[in-house]
């Protein structure tokens, strides 16, 4: 018996792959569950045609992704901070400071998603943060703290 997996099963398959199993084992378990669907022709179409939507889609994500981490990579933002006499921050910059002066600056980039080399930023001067933007897509956004 031959199923299309909806998900991924341990030590069986990935989703979307077409795997053969004992008729058993597919009827009373897989399909019931909602693991998997016969490979009927019908099916097998349909199969067919989300991985070509869904194929088209990454490819869109992908190339939106990539124009934002050239935006990024040649943008540098400031951030403002209130400063102490001795040129120390009161306080620290975070992630959240960075994306919103991103967000001035043009981009959307959730805060989540950035990464910081320094656990805490105390100090005026230029800095690098990293962003995730798509899955395998980062990019390096320089920053600079200034007193306010």
């Amino acid at each position: 018996m031959e199923v299309i997996l909806k998900q991924d099963v341990k030590n069986l398959g990935h989703k979307d792959e077409v795997v053969k199993v004992r008729p058993g084992y597919g009827r009373n378990y897989l399909i019931p569950q909602g693991f998997a669907m016969l490979a009927t022709e019908g099916n097998r179409k349909m199969l067919a045609e989300s991985v070509r939507q869904r194929a088209h889609k990454e490819e869109k994500l992908r190339t939106e992704a990539s124009a934002t981490a050239e935006k990024l990579a040649a943008l540098t933002v400031q951030v403002g901070a209130k400063v102490g006499e001795s040129g120390k921050i009161f306080g620290s910059v975070n992630a959240i400071q960075i994306a919103e002066a991103l967000r001035k600056a043009g981009v959307e980039v959730d805060r989540k998603n950035i990464n910081l080399d320094e656990e805490a930023i105390k100090q005026i001067g230029t800095y690098t943060a990293h962003v995730k933007i798509y899955k395998d897509i980062k990019a390096d956004v320089k920053f600079e703290v200034v007193a306010e």
